[in-house]
């Protein structure tokens, strides 16, 4: 549809609507000098055929009037669940172990794809070595390149959109409930993707677990 920009406006005001910037985040990547990355696993090639096979990482800020709050998430690609997710009030290497370990206490991993930026807390020996505990496979993309870990920028952008554009957040403390409201009542269970369907990543994952409904029961295949 062909409509002038002041029309829009004008139906907005009328319906009590306003329209949601992006503002630009500040820089929470920061490389460790001598710090060998891992090499890049994924090439910008998102894509999953089922659970557990390439799960990205990233950290993000919250701003408060009172501080600020870190947000490290660990999200699987192939139902865009949060499967592993940490916050605190500083940027050590322990924010992103424990997103790490969440995921991996929820999921058992065999042999997953762990893709995140060249951060050093992603770097450090301390994550690589849980890594390796836990059977997990470090990925790491290219500098200061956002497409290189876009599935997890889209999930901030989401983030910032509908939630952090629209609340005010005086306290880290505050900011805490807010994004755990936003993960486990929201995003997980009900909000819908284009890519899966329409479907939420919870009922993404009960389709495509439940049995084709032909399917011959084990009695009808016995005869």
């Amino acid at each position: 549809m062909r409509v002038g920009r002041k029309r829009v406006a004008r139906l907005l005001k009328q319906a009590g609507l306003r329209g949601v910037s992006r503002r630009k985040w500040p820089v929470t990547t920061v490389r460790a000098e001598h710090a060998r990355p891992a090499p890049d696993l994924v090439q910008r090639t998102f894509t999953a055929t089922g659970p557990n096979q390439l799960w990205v990482a990233d950290i993000t800020y919250i701003p408060t009037w009172s501080g600020t709050l870190y947000l490290a998430v660990v999200l699987d690609v192939w139902s865009r669940r949060l499967i592993g997710w940490a916050m605190a009030t500083h940027l050590r290497t322990q924010l992103v172990l424990a997103a790490l370990e969440m995921a991996i206490a929820q999921r058992h991993p065999t042999s997953v794809i762990h893709h995140s930026d060249q951060g050093c807390q992603y770097t450090a020996i301390e994550f690589g070595r849980r890594c390796r505990e836990a059977n997990v496979r470090p990925s790491m993309g290219s500098v200061g390149d956002c497409y290189d870990n876009a599935m997890c920028e889209s999930f901030f952008a989401t983030l910032e959109c509908e939630l952090l554009d629209r609340v005010t957040l005086r306290t880290p403390a505050e900011a805490r409930t807010a994004v755990f409201d936003f993960i486990e009542g929201w995003y997980n269970p009900t909000r819908r993707h284009s890519s899966l369907d329409y479907a939420s990543p919870i009922a993404f994952q009960c389709q495509a677990s439940r049995p084709p409904t032909d399917a011959p029961s084990g009695t009808e295949a016995a005869v």
